[in-house]
This record gives C-alpha cells, structure tokens and sequence, in this order.
C-alpha cells in the first residue's frame, strides 16, 4: 500500500500539466488517497492506545472523517450539492454496512463470538435513529410543500435550524459518552502497549500531514468527478454515494478491521457507528451552516428519496446486529449483503429518479 504514496505527487503533477485527462486522474486520485487514509488511520490507533476505546474511536472517527469534510467542502464551494450529499449518505452507510460488516467478518473468522458493551451500542444506534428521523423530516416538508410559494427558502431555513439542534445534540452526546456516563463505553484492552507505540508527537505529526495531502488529493479528486462519472456511465450521485464514500472511508475501514482482528470490538464499533454518527449530527449540519458563508448559495438537508431510504435500511440493520453486545462472522456477512444490495439500486436507478 506504500508504495501508492508516489500516487501523491503524480496526481498534483498531471492536475496542473495534463489537466484535460480528467478520468485518469480521478483515479488516480482515488487510489492516491488510499494509503495516505492508511497512514492517518495508523497514527489514530497508536493515539487510541494512549486513551480509552471511547476517546480512541472518536479520534479515529474525527480524523478519519477528515477526507469526508475535506471532499465534501471542496464539492460544496463547487456548487456540486448532489455530489455533497450524496457523499454524507455514502459515508453513512458505508461505515454502517460497509466497515462494521468487514470489521464483524475479519473479527469472526478468527474469534468464534466476540463481546462488546451493549449499553453502549444501544446508545449509539439509538442516535443513529435520530440522525435517520433529521433526513426523513425534511425530505417529508419537500415533498408535502414542494409546491407551495417560498417552498425552497421555507426548506434552507428548516435545514439551518434542524442542523443547530443536531450541532446541539452531538455535544451532548459527547458529554453523555466522554463524562456522564463513560463507564457504558469503557473497556479493558486486552493488549499492552508495544515497544513500538509511536509517541504522541510523531503521531499527531502524522496526522497532520496525511490530512494535507489528502485535503490537496481530495481537491483534485472533486475537480475531476463529473466528467469521470460521463465517462463510466455513472450518475453523481453513485459516484458519491459509492466511490467517493469507500475512498473518504479507507481510514475506518483498515483501523476498525484491524482492531476487530485484535478482539477489541468496543473499539471497532465505536469507530465504525461513531463515524456515521459524526457525520449525520456533526458534519452535515457544520456543511450546512458554512454553505451560507461559502457556498453559491445555502445548502439543504433534503436528501432524495432513496438516500433517505438507504440510510433508514441501514440503521435497521445495524441496530438488530449490535443491540445484544454479541457478534459473529455471519452478521459481518449480513451487513456486506445489505451494502452490495444499496450498491446494485444506486447503479442502476435512473438519473431522474434520484431527483428531488
């Protein structure tokens, strides 16, 4: 996977030189980001060891969410909104489906059965529910109101003040999980700390350097997705929901594997499920609220009807895989099952139908 690192400068070299091939560069620019998310995902994990899995998943959650922002604040200062939302549902559903199923399959196939805190999933979906009912409502307002006067300032002026309350109850969440009540998330790691635990510096400096160049890739990235989307016959909104999403969530992906491999599923989960949570109650209401200030116009939360349905899916199942605090290989498979269904639909629904 290093050796994609020399994808970096490649990419940045043919944006500025060999700009008119914009396929080749997208992917190129996708593949770019994958290492550079490993290397971020990496330095998260040795922050984690120094904390709890609570304090842990949430830096893994926030720096690995970096790409999604990062993606998603480019896509946004382009006008590219469908791109924007199409990439929170994606990201959603993919640390949902996606990363916890690899995660549950990995940690199955070497352990038998594998425990977590079920007060603390409990916790998490119930959240997660709420998220699903802040994309339901508005959706609802478009489609009920959608033809009555002043119906889109109507719909951005719900969407400002749905995505303050969701700013509001994610803090409070943190305060629930980090201080209240901390002791429904912790957990005893069952490893010791290695020779080769990276310091707090050299962590923190790997940090910030694979989020800058991801931060410049990622740029590139959205400059070339449209007319890579014409060129394979994709929609914006499969190349958000899909490629965009699997790319921005390389970081969870490999971290969360990895410590479900390790038997520390209370860490696994709280990357994988505090990652979607993130981002449907912190990143998409932070979106929101900068398109005002950056964005050609303000953006909304009306996502089209089957983003909203992919994400309520999504939930369902998760929250009837993680509530009993158990897990298996087979609801890893489950999971995946359910991602590659969502995947197939948004392949192949029409451009048309995926408007509002």
């Amino acid at each position: 996977m290093n050796l994609l690192l020399i994808l970096t400068p490649l990419v940045m070299y043919l944006h500025f030189t060999h700009y008119e091939n914009q396929t080749v560069i997208f992917l190129l620019a996708c593949f770019a980001i994958l290492p550079l998310a490993g290397w971020l995902g990496q330095a998260t994990e040795h922050l984690a060891a120094k904390t709890n899995e609570s304090i842990g998943g949430l830096l893994n959650a926030t720096f690995g969410n970096a790409a999604e922002l990062i993606i998603a604040i480019s896509a946004m200062r382009a006008g590219l909104y469908d791109v924007v939302k199409a990439s929170l549902t994606g990201s959603i559903i993919g640390n949902l489906l996606l990363v916890l199923g690899a995660a549950i399959l990995a940690g199955g196939m070497k352990h038998k059965e594998q425990r977590f805190s079920a007060q603390a999933a409990r916790a998490q979906t119930t959240l997660l529910t709420i998220a699903s009912v802040s994309l339901i409502l508005p959706a609802m307002f478009h489609f009920l109101a959608g033809g009555a006067k002043g119906s889109v300032e109507l719909e951005r002026d719900l969407s400002l003040e749905f995505s303050i309350l969701l700013l509001v109850i994610y803090g409070l969440s943190l305060l629930f999980s980090l201080k209240t009540h901390k002791h429904y998330f912790s957990s005893e790691s069952e490893e010791e700390p290695g020779e080769g635990q990276w310091s707090m510096g050299k962590s923190i400096g790997i940090l910030s350097g694979a989020t800058a160049a991801i931060a410049v890739v990622s740029e590139i990235l959205v400059h070339n997705v449209e007319s890579a989307a014409q060129s394979f016959g994709m929609s914006n909104v499969f190349v958000g929901v899909i490629v965009v999403a699997i790319v921005g969530n390389a970081a969870e992906h490999s971290t969360a594997i990895l410590v479900a491999r390790k038997n520390r599923m209370d860490l696994s989960l709280s990357i994988a499920i505090g990652s979607s949570l993130q981002i449907a109650l912190f990143v998409g209401p932070v979106l929101v609220v900068l398109s005002h200030f950056m964005g050609p116009k303000p953006m909304d939360l009306v996502f089209t009807m089957a983003e909203v349905l992919a994400v309520v899916i999504s939930v369902i199942i998760t929250k009837q895989v993680a509530d009993d605090g158990v897990s298996h290989w087979m609801e890893g498979v489950q999971l995946l099952g359910v991602y590659i269904m969502l995947a197939i639909i948004f392949f192949f629904l029409p451009v048309g139908a995926m408007r509002h």
